[in-house]
């Protein structure tokens, strides 16, 4: 066979390090899952994205073997879901940890990084996840962030090339969270690939390459961070104005109008009309600024065109 005939193999960054495909899971009269599909690549965060019960969490149980899938399938790293050998390439931190209290944090760390083949130093472990001082410290005598720290140095300790951060930043403090997102792009442009979940959508935009919206167990968008954001035309005009927001959110194509002091805030489907109007009813407006609308506005239009879809079947 010459070399012209030979088949072309697949680059290892378009290959999927962790997939979910028509997964389907139901807990009694509850489905979790109703069909959701994604993959996570290397060298990428994707963020999942959705609000309590749309089904993030049971689609990393899913990944991490911690449930059976009813129907449908998932893989990680090429394996079976909780495979030994898979997870000794993934990295987990979840937001119940089940860590012993009565550990020292230096133990814990020994312990986690003998269960790995190549584990991070334990230089590398502290510094990565800021624990400086807190290697003599018992774990339940930590506060709330500390301990969100200790999770994350058990997470990248045993070097992973898929990492799992369920809410890793609950808890910390600005400086703490800032320095945890500086580890993850470090992580990442070393080809770890990351699959996170958050409350915090500016954490999203923040360190997320694509996103998936699940709501009510269904993938509602599933796109790089641009592409979601596309999904929704929205702009956000800010101003300072005299004008009554009431009025103004009755408008066409206004969505919402709020006012922080001299200074008012619409959501609008296309800003040209509406900054026109603006314009008009209020001659000595300033300050005028005109945005796209962010993850959070696009987050919320999508479950919104969910709940009127569901509403139009149930009708």
């Amino acid at each position: 066979m010459s070399p012209q005939s030979l088949p072309s193999l697949p680059s290892p960054a378009t290959v999927p390090l962790a997939r979910l495909h028509g997964v389907r899971k139901a807990y009694r009269t509850l489905t979790a899952l109703d069909g959701v599909g994604f993959s996570i690549r290397r060298g990428e965060v994707l963020s999942v994205l959705g609000a309590n019960g749309a089904g993030k969490s049971t689609s990393i149980a899913v990944l991490l073997g911690l449930v059976a899938a009813d129907a449908g399938e998932a893989e990680v790293l090429g394996l079976p879901p909780g495979d030994i050998a898979a997870r000794r390439r993934i990295g987990v931190m979840l937001q119940s940890a089940g860590i012993p209290e009565n550990a020292l944090v230096g133990e814990l760390l020994d312990l986690t990084r003998s269960y790995y083949p190549r584990p991070r130093s334990v230089a590398d472990c502290v510094a990565m996840a800021g624990l400086d001082g807190l290697m003599d410290r018992r774990y339940g005598q930590l506060s709330g962030g500390q301990q969100r720290r200790v999770q994350f140095a058990l997470a990248i300790c045993g070097s992973p090339e898929l990492l799992f951060l369920d809410e890793p930043t609950t808890g910390l403090d600005i400086d703490a969270r800032q320095r945890m997102w500086a580890t993850i792009r470090e992580l990442v442009a070393g080809g770890t690939g990351v699959l996170l979940t958050t409350h915090y959508l500016e954490e999203a935009e923040a360190l997320a390459d694509r996103v998936v919206v699940l709501d009510r167990g269904r993938v509602v968008a599933d796109g790089a961070m641009d592409e979601v954001r596309a999904r929704v035309s929205q702009r956000r005009i800010r101003c300072l104005s005299a004008l009554d927001v009431a009025r103004v959110g009755t408008w066409p194509g206004v969505r919402a109008a709020s006012r922080d002091g001299a200074r008012i805030e619409v959501v609008a489907d296309a800003a040209e009309d509406v900054v026109r109007r603006l314009l008009a009813e209020d001659a000595a407006l300033t300050e005028l600024d005109i945005r796209r609308a962010g993850l959070a506005d696009a987050f919320l239009e999508l479950t919104r065109d969910t709940d009127r879809n569901t509403d139009r079947e149930a009708a």
